[in-house]
């Protein structure tokens, strides 16, 4: 039958209006919320606690499109990835990156979760924006793969996952409504009940989204892609920058931070001997200051392709030495899952048949 709802893809209030439609009593929206976006149930047929007229009927009306587990690879250090097959054999991945406590137990659980099958902003460093961008995710195709990871988690660590960061592939701010609809569904009691405060959003500066996820007054945390501390280093690298330079981020952020009262982070890879020096530090510091804030240093994961590759232990120092000296909070995030390509795209650029969309140029050469 075609033309079938896809139930996956609807939130809280639209599968209200669903039962709604078809006369029926509330608790059975609160039921198909608890299938679709807790259970991650893959047919009607699963939804035992609804009469069998009933998942007659919505086999009728409406389908399931979530990600369903293709393959599964596991790090040395830990790190789970997953690769999903969507409906139209789409390839999106997700990872589960645990920390663990001196005796060995789990700690901290995070899913890196994507947002979009592939990227159109082609960042010369990303293995997602060479592939271009195909389409974006549903709300039930993104938290299909949190829910999916946090399987993995209690099976293998005997606890539910801790934080989501939706930084995997896709720019999450270019799919905006699905990511903010699948971030409400994550927190919501009636599915996995995370804290906002555990959710962080990435973007590698879309102003106007920017500004309206402050208007909105969303509770979760905000992370920036930044990579380089001057429009013409970052012009080289992120395409976007030609267009919503580090001006307009800043306008962006000043109005976020004026409305919202909350800090950014600042995501920094660092690549060796081209945003790495003293000098790169003190700007990036400078940058920093914008609004309250702290930046994430992150060592690069290998990407197939990719000329740049990750700064020297030694210069590492240094730039972090000089970016606390000029009075920036700063971490450093080691890179995770070498050994299974953990950088997210690595796998389904392989699989994936075709070129996306970008906006980089000659990005492919």
């Amino acid at each position: 039958m075609t033309n079938r709802i896809n139930l996956s893809a609807y939130n809280k209030t639209q599968l209200a209006d669903f039962c709604r439609e078809l006369d029926l009593p509330r608790y059975r929206a609160d039921q198909l919320f608890q299938w679709i976006h807790l259970k991650n149930a893959g047919s009607f047929e699963e939804m035992t606690n609804l009469p069998k007229a009933l998942r007659g009927e919505l086999e009728q009306r409406a389908e399931l499109k979530g990600a369903h587990q293709a393959s599964i690879s596991r790090s040395k250090d830990g790190t789970t990835k997953c690769l999903f097959r969507l409906h139209d054999d789409k390839l999106v991945e997700a990872v589960l990156i645990p920390e663990f406590f001196d005796d060995g137990v789990a700690d901290r659980l995070t899913v890196c979760v994507s947002s979009q099958v592939g990227c159109v902003f082609g960042c010369s460093f990303c293995a997602t924006g060479r592939m271009g961008l195909f389409r974006n995710l549903s709300t039930g195709e993104i938290t299909g793969q949190v829910l999916s990871m946090n399987a993995i988690a209690e099976a293998e660590y005997g606890k539910r996952i801790t934080n989501i960061v939706y930084m995997g592939m896709g720019e999450p701010f270019h799919n905006y409504a699905p990511v903010v609809d699948s971030a409400e569904i994550l927190c919501d009691p009636l599915g996995l009940d995370l804290s906002p405060r555990r959710i962080t959003i990435s973007t590698v500066g879309l102003t106007r989204q920017i500004r309206a996820y402050a208007d909105e007054k969303r509770p979760w945390n905000l992370a920036i892609s930044l990579h380089a501390a001057d429009d013409e280093k970052r012009n080289q690298i992120m395409p976007i920058n030609e267009t919503l330079n580090l001006a307009a981020l800043r306008e962006a952020l000043e109005h976020y931070y004026r409305t919202m009262k909350q800090p950014v982070t600042y995501e920094y890879l660092l690549f060796d001997q081209f945003n790495d020096s003293p000098e790169d530090a003190r700007k990036l510091a400078r940058i920093a200051r914008w609004i309250p804030s702290k930046v994430n240093i992150i060592m690069y994961n290998r990407v197939e392709g990719v000329t740049l590759q990750r700064s020297q232990e030694g210069r590492l120092n240094r730039f972090l030495s000089e970016l606390t000296r000029a009075g920036a909070r700063a971490t450093v995030r080691r890179s995770r899952g070498d050994d299974i390509d953990a950088g997210c795209g690595q796998l389904a650029i392989r699989e994936q048949d075709g070129e996306g969309k970008t906006i980089a140029k000659n990005l492919r050469g």
